[in-house]
């Protein structure tokens, strides 16, 4: 696959998945990996945090990850890749936990709030993975 430059377009959404493959952040992760790859960019955007997690709830080594990704022809590869190395079975709980923390959880720190302003404006039950998506379309909003 070719590599990414997230300084000039989000990744894709927390919720959009990889072909035939139920993972909330698998199709994000990918894109975050590409943009780690030899003339990509990752910018401000960060393995640690969601993509981490599930990585690490699936048992997938970041590094075998990224090698995939770099051998890989498009997205169905990765994603025949992550089933052959991961177990479907911890899919569901992999995704509830990924969707179950809210705004609400972290809108008190102060440190959370500065690095994403835009959670104050989106109601406290807001999902945290689909606050990033608001948070990626006001990073990359076209300037007037």
């Amino acid at each position: 696959m070719d590599a990414l430059d997230l300084t000039k377009q989000a990744p894709r959404a927390p919720r959009e998945m990889l072909p035939g493959l139920n993972l909330l952040m698998m199709a994000r992760t990918v894109d975050k990996l590409r943009a780690t790859l030899p003339g990509g960019n990752p910018g401000e955007y960060k393995i640690a945090g969601f993509s981490e997690r599930v990585l690490t709830a699936l048992d997938i080594d970041e590094a075998a990850m990224r090698d995939a990704v770099a051998a890989a022809e498009h997205d169905g590869d990765v994603a025949a890749w992550i089933a052959l190395h991961s177990d479907a079975s911890r899919y569901d709980a992999v995704n509830a936990a990924i969707a179950a923390p809210k705004i609400a959880d972290r809108i008190d720190d102060p440190a959370f709030v500065a690095k994403y302003p835009i959670y104050k404006t989106l109601p406290p039950e807001t999902p945290l993975i689909d606050a990033l998506a608001h948070d990626d379309r006001a990073a990359f909003a076209p300037l007037s």
